[in-house]
This record gives structure tokens, sequence and C-alpha cells, in this order.
């Protein structure tokens, strides 16, 4: 008797940005000037930190070349030129992480995450399915996206520095009312 097993990893892609050390030096300092700012919005308060920091592009001109590559990435894994995305940042102290959640609240098609700053054991990208773990360390100006419906979560941050990345989910394009 043979029994065939198939692993099949989940649709994950993996990306770098060239030039990744000066534009995230420069969105870092950007993120950290505005992240205090009575326009900044905060959502998801677990293990005693908020988890999305919300700040308008508009204040961070910094963060447009992040976006355009990153915007490439997924209209190129999606095969759609118009999409509807959002962001967050999430900036993990040590001793932080962040529990097992999915990102399918509405009707999005893809999920990214970017990474700014993280030096050594600043926790693990976690994403697991029913047929494998994918256990991503990251590095800084690595993108990674997978389904939304993918369940993840990010290990402590067991290093000495903060750990700073954006998060992006992608959409079906709608108009802006």
């Amino acid at each position: 008797m043979t029994t065939e097993i198939n692993l099949v990893p989940p649709p994950v892609h993996f990306a770098e940005l060239a030039d990744a050390a000066v534009l995230n030096a420069a969105l870092a300092a950007a993120y950290r000037r505005e992240r205090d700012g009575a326009h900044v919005r905060r959502t998801h308060q677990f293990h005693g930190r908020f988890e999305n920091t919300y700040i308008d592009a508009a204040r961070l001109p910094e963060l447009t070349a992040i976006t355009q590559f990153v915007l490439r990435a997924a209209r190129t894994i999606l095969g759609r030129e118009r999409l509807h995305f959002g962001y967050w940042f999430n900036e993990m102290q040590p001793g932080h992480r962040t529990s097992l959640h999915t990102h399918e609240e509405l009707d999005e098609l893809l999920s990214a995450v970017y990474y700014i700053e993280c030096d050594g054991d600043c926790g693990d990208l976690v994403l697991h399915d029913e047929h494998a773990r994918v256990v991503v360390t990251p590095k800084q100006g690595m993108l990674v996206l997978f389904p939304p419906d993918l369940p993840h979560e990010v290990t402590e941050n067991r290093g000495t520095a903060t750990r700073l990345s954006v998060a992006f989910n992608f959409g079906p394009w709608r108009p802006v009312t």
C-alpha cells in the first residue's frame, strides 16, 4: 500500500525593495514624527499595546515609494490594474507579539506586510493553514504577500530594538465617496 502525502504551502509571495535602507530610514523618522499626533488613529489593543496605527498618507510622503512598490506587487499577483487598499503601521517594542488573526473582514483579496525596521530576534511572522506552517524571519526591505483569510501571528519580539512594519489589505477597486 502506498500513501501519498501532498503538502502544499499556502500561496505566499516575497519581494525585496531596492534602496530599502534609505527609504526605510526616512519613513521610520517620519512615522516617529507623526505617531503621537492628535490626527493618529489606533485600533486593536491587545497585550498592552495598540497593534494598528493609522496615519494619513498626506502626512507621510516618505511612504509613497514603498506604497507604489507594494501596489505593483499586488497588481501582478492579483492580475488587476485597479485595486482599493488600506494600510496601517505596526510598532512592536521588545516583549510584544501579535495574536493569531486573519484579515478577511470585508472584501479583501490580498494582504501584505513590508518591514521597515527589524533587528535580531524581533519576532517571526508565522502563517498557518491546514497543510503547512510558513515561518518568515523579517528583514528590512522585505515584502510578504498572502491571502487575507490565512491565519497568521507574530512571535514575541525578543530583541532589544523596536520592530516597525507597515501592513496592507487590497480589495476590488471602488470609487471613493
